[in-house]
Order: structure tokens, then C-alpha cells, then sequence
């Protein structure tokens, strides 16, 4: 939270003295061992943020949106990180806080390598503008670029990003696309432009379980992330008082909120029946969303209910949720292309050797190094470092090496392919956690690996009540110690 609000959500300098935007909140889920799910998840957050926002700031967050005076964005970044594995775990669980090799500059002045969630909140932070009076909701571990304006005029209560193909969806079009693989948000060529949502389904069912909005003019998957209106916002807190106040429950967004209000009740039930769940259960929650869908309309005429925001067809889009695309992602930072150049773009990369100190290191032009420090030694082509400090550095090819100190002569050793990382408790000690690139941490969560003397899931134990604010500065002092004991000539 003081990253961001000294990062990518800093005051501008031109604001006026005293201001309290931008405001960063932080909350966490209380709930059942089940979790809440990220429709009642979102519910909830924003009733806590604004009870924060109050207690810390005096801000009447709930009316200062229902007015239009502000745009307000949540961030999910609940889970373990499992596919991230073992990164996470040098976070101390912080998944979010997951650092990129590339740095930005804070109110201080000083570079520091960039979160995952603080590049999704620099990205994000477009739609701010054309969203005053709404929520929005993100993802924390994806980076998405439009292609499509980003300016717009909210037409309907509810809206979800997407992107639409200029096709007609015509059978060989979801076939082609591989649609029946994705949820896909439907457009209506109607003036309105009304939508709906379906998932994973062929192109025969998804025209007959889409019957309700007409004619179809465009389609494309959904990338999950969505605003909704104060109004509606509202009236869905109000619909869940009872499982929000309890903390009982789950619910998603998609098969929960949007599907139930977009589809027929017999679709519906349908559908979720690809997810085993009952006849019964589908067809009374239903009846209870299209009741409150009724009536919130009959009050509220302004806009439409549901509708969609083009990324732009040719948008890209950055995944960090695994181990696999953290690496992938990261070595497109050293290739060719127009992804890898509005990645580079994106990020302000200037350079393969960023904020670091290693002129007397052989670094390969295929690999990447932001905020390390060392004598002597190389780094192979294909490989990863972020906030490593070591004498002598001997890196081998497609390695990851992360929130790494060394003070002995013989530095840092990395074969091909290792996953090494410095996991940190708050009193200075850490020990290291191995893994390879070919593994997948969630398949490997209950597992020692070679090299290690625990599981990722007991490191996860063990991390559970760090106190991560104090750990990122002992660290920082561990750097500076490492640093001035082989600062000499």
C-alpha cells in the first residue's frame, strides 16, 4: 500500500494541497473457509473500503461515488499463487507484490523494480476518466493494452471488457476462434448495443441460449474485468445484505450476476448444469436475480443493463498468474515484434540492464537484469534477475534468480533452467527456495523439491502472519549491507 501511494498512485504535483485522492485502500476477506467468490468478494471489499476510507480519511466514499465525484477501482488478489510458486513465497505471500525486472521511480526518487499489481494499476488507471460515479474490477495479475479508444461514455449499468472480432459470428467464425473454449460476451446490433454473457459453449447453443438479445453484431471472449454504476453497485449490496452481513456464501460474477441477468431462465439452468449444479438451485436463483433485475430497471431508465467495452481487437494482453508466463512475458522484454515492442513501450524499458551495477558481468543480449549488483561473473541468455545483490554472479541459461543476497566470495551460483529465490523473515534470516522453469508450483505445491528442506504449502504456512511492510525494509538493509561489503575497487 505505501508503494502504491508513493508508485503509480502518487498525488500529482499540480493537485491542490490537502487533496485525499488518490486514495489507496487496503482490505482483506473475512469470510467463510470457502471464500465469498469475486461477485460477493467485490460486494464486500467495497463495503469495507468505505468503512476505511471513513475511519482513516473522514471520506464518504459510497456518496461521493453515488454523486459522480469520483471513479473507484478494486483490485482482486486473493489466492495463493500456487502457478507463481516459489515467487510469492520471497513475498512473504504477498502474490501481488510480485516484482517485474523492470523499475519506476518513487516520490523519493529512487528506482525500484515495478509489482505486478502496480503495473495492472498504472494500466488500468485509463478508464478512470470516462468512469466517474462507478467501480471498477480487475484482475491484479493481468496487464492488458487497448487498442480501442479508452475514452468513452458508459451506456449501460453494467459493462465488461472484451474483445469484439470484426466478423459476423457466423459458425466457421466460433469455430475458427476456438470460442466454445472461452466466455463469450455477445453485442446486439440493435442502436442499443445491449449484450449478454455465455461459456464455453458451441456456436448452435450459444444462438439459442442467446435468443433474448435479437440479432448478434459482434462477439468475442471476455476478459473478466468490468465497472458497474453507484445504482447498481447498490441495489446488488442491498440484494446480498443478508450473505454479505452473515459472510456466508459464494458467488461469481459471471454465472452469479451476469449470466442470470442476461439469459432465459431455461438457458440458464442449462448452463450451470455444465457445472453440476441443480435444476433446483439454477432456476431459484434465477427467479431471484430477474426479480431484482425487474425492479432496479423499473427505477433506473437511464442506461441499459448489461453491455461491452472493446479492447480492440489486436489489444495485448499480459498474463502473470503463472510461473511459465512471468518468464515468457518478461523475455519478450529482449525480442522482436509489436508485442514485444508495446511491452518494452508500456513499461518505459530502455535497456536489458536496467537500475543495476554490473559492468564487469557478461551479461547475454537475450537475458534481462533490473536492480542487481555484482563484480564479475555472467549471465546466460534467456535469464531473469530482479533485486539481486552478489559479488561474483555465474548465471546459467533460461534461470530465474529473484530477492537474491549474497556476501560470500564464491556469490551466486545458477545452473540452466533454476528457479532460485530468497525467502526472507522479518528478522533478517532467509533460506533458499529451488525450483525449475519446467516445473508448475501448483502441481509441486505439497511437494520438496530438490534442493529444498520444505513444500511451497509449508513455506505458505510459515508466511501466513508475516508482516510484510517490515520484512521489504529489512530486506533493503540486507541489500545495502551486501552492497558496501564488495563496494571496493
Amino acid at each position: 500500500m505505501e508503494r502504491l501511494e508513493a508508485g503509480v498512485c502518487k498525488k500529482p504535483s499540480t493537485t491542490t494541497n490537502g487533496t485525499k485522492y488518490p486514495m489507496v485502500l487496503a482490505v482483506s476477506e473475512d469470510w467463510a473457509p470457502s471464500g465469498a467468490g469475486n461477485g460477493l468478494g467485490t460486494l464486500y471489499a467495497f463495503q469495507k473500503a468505505c468503512l476505511v476510507a471513513k475511519e482513516k480519511n473522514g471520506v464518504d466514499l459510497k456518496a461521493e461515488l453515488e454523486e459522480g465525484k469520483i471513479s473507484a477501482a478494486l483490485f482482486h488478489t486473493a489466492g495463493k499463487g500456487t502457478r507463481l510458486a516459489p515467487l510469492p513465497a520471497s513475498e512473504n505471500n504477498n502474490k501481488p507484490g510480485v516484482k517485474l525486472p523492470v523499475c519506476h521511480q518513487l516520490t523519493s526518487g529512487s528506482q525500484e523494480p515495478i509489482t505486478v499489481l502496480e503495473a495492472v494499476v498504472r494500466q488500468t488507471g485509463i478508464y478512470a476518466p470516462s468512469r466517474l460515479g462507478r467501480l471498477s474490477v480487475y484482475w491484479g495479475d493481468q496487464i492488458f493494452v487497448p487498442t480501442s479508444p479508452f475514452e468513452y461514455t458508459p451506456t449501460h449499468h453494467v459493462d465488461i471488457m472484451c474483445t469484439l472480432y470484426e466478423e459476423p459470428p457466423t459458425a466457421k467464425v466460433w469455430k475458427d476462434r476456438g470460442l466454445e473454449k472461452y466466455g463469450v460476451i455477445a453485442v446486439s446490433s440493435g442502436e442499443k448495443g445491449d449484450a449478454a454473457q455465455v461459456e464455453k459453449v458451441d456456436h448452435p447453443t450459444a444462438v439459442r441460449m442467446l435468443k433474448n438479445l435479437g440479432d448478434i453484431g459482434q462477439v468475442g471472449p471476455s476478459l473478466g474485468s468490468f465497472s458497474v454504476s453507484a445504482k447498481i453497485l447498490g441495489a446488488l449490496c442491498d440484494e446480498f445484505k443478508e450473505e454479505l452481513k452473515a459472510k456466508e456464501g459464494k458467488l461469481d460474477t459471471d454465472p452469479h450476476f451476469w449470466m442470470p441477468m442476461t439469459l432465459a431462465e431455461d438457458e440458464y439452468i442449462s448452463l450451470m448444469a455444465q457445472k453440476e449444479v441443480s435444476e433446483d438451485e439454477s432456476r431459484s436463483h434465477h427467479i431471484r436475480m430477474t426479480k431484482m433485475k425487474e425492479t432496479f430497471l423499473a427505477a433506473n431508465t437511464e442506461l441499459g443493463l448489461f453491455g461491452a467495452v472493446d479492447v480492440g481487437n489486436n489489444a495485448c494482453w499480459w498474463d502473470y498468474g503463472q510461473l511459465k508466463l512471468y518468464i515468457a512475458n518478461n523475455l519478450k522484454l529482449s525480442e522482436e515484434g509489436d508485442d514485444a515492442d508495446l511491452l518494452r513501450q508500456f513499461f518505459g524499458v530502455t535497456s536489458r540492464v536496467m537500475n543495476s551495477e554490473v559492468s564487469g558481468v557478461s551479461v547475454d543480449p537475450k537475458a534481462f537484469v533490473s536492480s542487481c549488483k555484482a563484480k564479475t561473473g555472467s549471465v546466460a541468455g534467456h535469464s531473469t534477475i530482479a533485486a539481486m545483490e552478489a559479488e561474483e554472479i555465474q548465471i546459467g541459461k533460461g534461470a530465474v534468480l529473484y530477492n537474491l543476497i549474497s556476501e560470500a566470495e564464491e556469490g551466486i551460483v545458477a545452473e540452466d533452467g533454476d528457479v532460485i529465490v530468497a525467502v526472507t523473515d522479518v528478522d533478517g534470516s532467509s533460506m533458499l527456495l529451488k525450483s525449475k522453469i519446467s516445473i508448475c508450483g501448483g502441481g509441486a505445491w505439497k511437494k520438496v523439491l530438490d534442493g529444498n528442506s520444505v513444500s511451497f504449502e509449508e513455506v505458505h504456512k510459515r508466511n501466513k502472519d508475516s508482516d510484510v511492510s517490515t520484512i521489504e525494509k529489512k530486506r533493503k538493509e540486507l541489500y545495502k549491507k551486501a552492497s558496501s561489503s564488495f563496494s571496493g575497487p
